[in-house]
């Protein structure tokens, strides 16, 4: 649910979405300065003797509309350190934006602004423009919105005692892509904590050259009660759910990725903290793997189970997060310089299945070998060995545009699920349809099989329409043939004839999974998923094999 919605003056050149009122104002103002007054936590808890006189002097709130460039005005919270609070130099303090997420407002980050301000930092969280009581429109981390970041660092150091040498940036969602962009753009940014962002909003919306649409549709409806869409992400937006014009799309997505300036990152030499969900349904963990590697300057990332910005929720609320704590200490190392060494460099893995804590000195590391499984030729009742001797020169025939009950889930609730009770989606594999579904199922394993990375598939496939697209599946399959999702991935292809056999390559979404002893595991393919838009054409036929020459396999990181 979005919390409550900021209210303020009108800013100029728009018209707000609904009437604000002084009188609500003036009671959430005492609300938040209420909750302000309040020690915050663990945090104070710890406070030094030396700055326990302090104590009674409460961090300052305040409400701000802050000018843009253009004329746009931004409504921001603004909390200040009282007096004497540790950590000013020469009477400034390490500056932290919080730009807020998609479809909320300011008030989102105020138990972390009153944590941030409480252990010395002065926090400016604001609403995107586009959004809420902010004007403009939306521009989705465009070149104005990444504009904005720098505006509101400038509106910071003229009206705040914050320190220009000691700035840093914590985003959620939206907000985390905008950290990473801010990283880019600024190069007085030094330090920035990105929550379930993205770092390749292309991949993020067509990876696989697919088109993500439930996730789409759901950022849609999310904007949709109090943003204000400007006129190209409306285009694209349509041309993505018409499936017309996506080169166009990917461009305008690629300018909105940190991905493609994370050289500028590198040569500003921002230390970069990356969060992420193994099921996160709208922004995959693959690109920001990918992107992780790409970095050269002091980074982290840590993976958890669960959906997008789920791992995060509670920190909203003030409560103990591992997350927002992780966030806070790199923070509190890039930008204060305290804590010992910080937090180390790296990539610190929760598996799924497990709980258990891994870590790593770099994401090349997390598996040790790849364990290469050949798919053997289907037998009667339609299903193959994956492992073994496999073979070549067979064909699996099956219903293009047919779901065969083999899914990703539904966005958002699938992966939180998996992170609060275990179970990820699930698939009854004996009783798939073997004319929907192609079936591979391997042997039990006598022992646990530690799955760390992303697993690859390479077959052949051919169909009786020009274009399709293909979902993959891996699952643990118990000794009752229920089986739990451990990863996919879509991949479509066009412009083939007819008939015609072309290589096919999926690359699964990565993840962290220990299979028990005495499971199987099971590739599932399919030509139908809810959760995207695919391209095979119901009533079409799709064919995968394994031609001479290029057998079929399943490449499987483990460690």
């Amino acid at each position: 649910m979005a919390p409550p919605r900021r209210t303020g003056p009108r800013p100029p050149a728009h018209r707000p979405p609904r009437r604000r009122h002084r009188t609500a104002t003036a009671v959430l103002a005492a609300a938040i300065a209420l909750v302000c007054a309040v020690p915050a936590g663990p945090a104070a808890a710890a406070t030094r003797p030396a700055a326990r006189a302090a104590a009674s002097a409460a961090p300052s709130f305040r409400l701000a509309g802050l000018p843009m460039k253009d004329g746009t005005v931004l409504k921001a919270d603004v909390f200040t350190p009282a007096p004497g609070t540790p950590g000013a130099r020469d009477g400034r303090y390490p500056l932290v934006v919080q730009p807020a997420s998609w479809g909320q407002n300011d008030l989102e980050y105020v138990a972390q602004g009153r944590q941030l301000a409480a252990a010395g930092y002065v926090a400016v969280t604001y609403t995107v423009r586009g959004f809420w009581g902010s004007g403009g429109r939306i521009d989705v981390a465009g070149p104005t919105d990444a504009g904005d970041v720098s505006s509101v660092i400038d509106w910071a150091l003229a009206h705040t005692p914050a320190d220009r040498r000691r700035i840093g940036m914590v985003g959620l969602s939206l907000g985390g892509g905008l950290t990473l962009m801010g990283a880019a753009f600024d190069p007085r940014v030094k330090a920035v904590a990105a929550l379930s962002g993205w770092a390749d909003l292309a991949d993020a919306l067509y990876s696989g050259r697919t088109r993500h649409l439930q996730a789409a549709r759901l950022l849609d409806a999310i904007q949709t009660p109090t943003g204000r869409p400007g006129p190209e992400f409306s285009r694209m937006l349509a041309d993505l759910y018409a499936d017309r014009e996506l080169p166009r799309v990917v461009r305008w997505a690629h300018t909105r990725s940190p991905a493609t300036y994370v050289d500028r990152i590198n040569a500003h030499g921002t230390a970069v903290f990356l969060a992420n969900a193994w099921g996160d349904s709208i922004f995959n963990p693959g690109q920001m793997t990918a992107f992780y590697e790409r970095l050269t300057v002091p980074k982290r990332l840590e993976l958890r189970p669960g959906d997008h910005a789920t791992q995060e929720l509670t920190s909203l609320l003030g409560l103990p997060n591992a997350t927002w704590d992780s966030a806070r200490r790199w923070l509190d190392h890039h930008l204060k310089g305290t804590g010992g060494p910080g937090p180390r460099q790296g990539v610190e893995l929760e598996v799924r299945s497990t709980g258990r804590h891994e870590s790593y000195p770099d994401w090349a590391g997390v598996s040790s070998h790849t364990a290469r499984l050949r798919l053997g030729r289907p037998d009667d009742r339609g299903t193959g060995a994956l492992g073994g001797p496999g073979g070549t020169g067979w064909w699996r025939r099956i219903d293009g545009g047919r779901d065969s009950g083999a899914n990703g889930g539904i966005a958002e609730l699938s992966g939180a699920l998996d992170q609060l009770t275990g179970l990820p989606p699930t698939a009854a594999v004996p009783l798939l349809p073997r004319g929907a579904a192609a079936v591979w199922q391997s042997a039990p394993y006598p022992a646990v099989q530690r799955l760390r990375g992303a697993a690859r598939l390479h077959t052949a496939v051919t169909a009786s329409a020009p274009q399709g697209t293909v979902y993959a599946y891996l699952y643990d399959v118990d000794a009752l043939g229920l089986g739990r999702l451990i990863a996919h991935a879509p991949q479509s292809w066009s412009g083939t004839g007819a008939g015609r056999a072309v290589p096919l390559d999926v690359t699964l979404f990565p993840t962290a999974y220990d299979l028990p002893a005495g499971h199987r595991l099971a590739l599932v393919l399919d030509t139908a998923d809810p959760l995207y838009g695919g391209r095979t054409p119901r009533g079409s036929t799709v064919a995968f094999g394994s031609p001479a020459g290029h057998p079929a396999e399943l490449a499987l990181p483990l460690r």
